[in-house]
């Protein structure tokens, strides 16, 4: 049977086996003055007791009485215990020896050098010298302390009241190296889910068959979890913060805040539990009902799009949905909902949206967009349209729709050689859709492409005329950075789409749409021009009309969330 338990450094006993498939001893000088300075720093302050801390897990597999193969964390074990051996020699055996030994099974003599710790036998062999050297750099670290004594007895103190480990003493009947091989091959290190699954499945009160079936339970559970529709509406983390992404629901349980330093913070919170006697089936069925309550908001059409446009706008987490949700009918917590996107969008006092511009409103401007498309989906789909949450965040992370100028006028960035030449090459192609009326135009491109080097000055002064005949009229810096032109682009990659005219971002649109790519909602429907009076309708240009008509689908689509209508540009603009 597993154990699975917290206890105190002092409280650490018996004879430690290092097997042979494990490398030597190898920390170095930043490693043990890590772990001196993280315990050392550990003091109260003011009168207040000294905070508790936990290093990594100890994973051991009992090989006799007192006696343990160690599986994980021989490098925290070992150093611990150089500790403790050079505060008993320095505190003229006041303070207590280490109440374990180790022995390494690649290094004859390992338990003896140990035990006397001669730094004068590093030389002897790779792991003598690592532990010689790691000895040296614990006697320099307290050689540098003021008060050597008193920062010698509060490290004692530390580990005896304060300075957990997690304990986790395998079954006698597992294979200890496939175990150290997942742990360590990659990089792997234990997860809060991973103990608390041990938890569960170490209890001595349920019989075997039961914990067979909640191990296939837990292995379902994450199985769903990897559905990147699901993970993505509950969370915008990626998938690589979590190793286990079942750990999403226990932190929830837990409590876990976003800037919580503990890492094993909600292990430790399901261990208190289990100590204080809770019944382990009661949680298990608390975990699979969040569960299921978590899932039944993602089945739901309303929950799923108010739900998912908080947590992917970042205005809130699903810690803070699930806090909302506790104790409210689903009538309530569906208000709620409302009153809660509505003050995502809020408008300062004596303004209105029109006044948001992209210099300085960015984030606020890309969180109405995305509500937008959001509820755009929602409403025209019913049932039959859901919008794309792990799409739109990009399952890769770096594949997500940003802010962007429907029809960009300007660019800041000097760019080089190459990005002028695409941008040149972009811009011909919507030239040429009016070939007569840009015919030296075109010449004028063509010459300086047919360039070794392109001079920024020259591209300049050519980018300035092929915009003055691209740009739609009554496009002012001041429209250009406002609402009417921005939507939710993805032209972070591609800084000569990013800086170019609405027809070329038009062509790339649809070029994509042609070829299945994720385009948002209300960003295809603006590039193809759903949004405006097809006999108003200029194909090539974001024009005064194109802009009236995206504002007012904008007030349509949200009229129950803004806080006022949007001012629409007038006929003159």
């Amino acid at each position: 049977m597993s154990v699975l338990e917290t206890k105190f450094v002092s409280k650490i006993a018996g004879k430690f086996f290092v097997p042979a498939y494990q490398r030597g001893y190898r920390w170095g000088k930043s490693e043990v003055c890590r772990l001196l300075e993280d315990v050392s720093a550990l003091k109260g302050y003011g009168g207040q007791a000294a905070r508790n801390y936990c290093l990594q897990p100890i994973v051991v597999k009992k090989i006799g009485d007192g006696e343990f193969e160690l599986i994980d964390g021989q490098q925290r074990l070992t150093t611990i215990f150089l500790i403790y051996k050079y505060m008993h020699k320095f505190s003229g055996g006041f303070i207590t020896p280490p109440n374990f030994s180790l022995e390494y099974k690649t290094r004859d003599k390992s338990a003896d050098f140990l035990a006397n710790v001669d730094v004068e036998r590093k030389d002897e062999n790779i792991d003598f010298y690592f532990m010689a050297n790691a000895y040296e750099q614990i006697e320099n670290w307290f050689a540098g302390k003021e008060d050597k004594p008193v920062v010698m007895t509060n490290l004692n103190n530390f580990f005896t009241y304060n300075v957990k480990v997690i304990w986790y003493e395998v079954d006698e009947t597992e294979d200890a190296t496939a175990m150290f091989t997942r742990l360590n091959i990659g990089k792997i290190p234990l997860t809060s889910a991973e103990l608390v699954k041990a938890a569960f499945l170490s209890d001595e009160e349920q019989d075997k068959r039961r914990q067979d079936e909640i191990a296939l339970q837990w292995d379902n559970l994450e199985k769903e979890l990897h559905n990147d529709s699901l993970w993505y509406f509950l969370t915008n983390n990626s998938a690589t913060k979590y190793q286990t992404r079942i750990d999403l629901i226990l932190d929830l349980m837990a409590g876990k805040k976003v800037d919580e330093k503990e890492k094993y913070f909600t292990f430790f919170y399901f261990d208190g539990l289990k100590r204080q006697g809770a019944d382990l089936e009661k949680i298990w069925g608390e975990i699979v009902r969040n569960f299921l309550l978590l899932k039944d908001w993602r089945e739901d059409h309303k929950f799923y799009h108010k739900i998912g446009y908080l947590i992917a706008s970042g205005y809130k987490n699903l810690s803070d949905i699930y806090a909302e949700a506790r104790g409210k009918t689903k009538k309530k917590f569906l208000a709620r909902l409302d009153e809660l996107i509505k003050a995502s969008i809020k408008l300062e006092a004596g303004k209105n949206y029109s006044d948001w511009n992209y210099s300085e409103d960015a984030e606020k401007i890309r969180r109405l967009l995305l509500l937008f498309n959001v509820e755009s989906v929602r409403q025209n789909g019913e049932q039959s349209q859901w919008f794309p949450f792990d799409k739109y965040k990009g399952v890769d992370e770096k594949n997500s729709w940003s802010l962007e100028h429907i029809h960009a006028v300007n660019s800041q960035d000097r760019g080089n050689q190459e990005q002028w030449r695409d941008w040149l090459k972009l811009h011909r192609a919507s030239l040429e859709n009016f070939p007569d009326e840009n015919k030296n135009l075109l010449a004028e491109i063509d010459k300086l492409l047919k360039q070794r080097d392109i001079t920024y000055d020259k591209f300049v002064a050519l980018q300035k005329k092929i915009l003055e005949k691209l740009s739609p009229e009554g496009m002012t810096d001041e429209t250009v950075d406002s609402i009417a032109n921005l939507a939710l682009l993805k032209c972070k990659d591609n800084s000569a789409l990013g800086n170019s005219v609405f027809d070329v971002k038009r062509n790339e649109i649809i070029r994509l749409d042609m070829a299945g790519a994720f385009i948002p909602f209300c960003t295809k429907m603006a590039f193809l021009k759903y949004y405006t009076k097809a006999e108003k309708n200029q194909i090539h240009f974001w024009s005064a009309n194109d802009r009236r008509a995206y504002l007012g689908a904008i007030n349509d689509v949200l009229k129950n969330f803004l806080a006022e209508p949007i001012k629409i540009l007038n006929k003159e603009d």
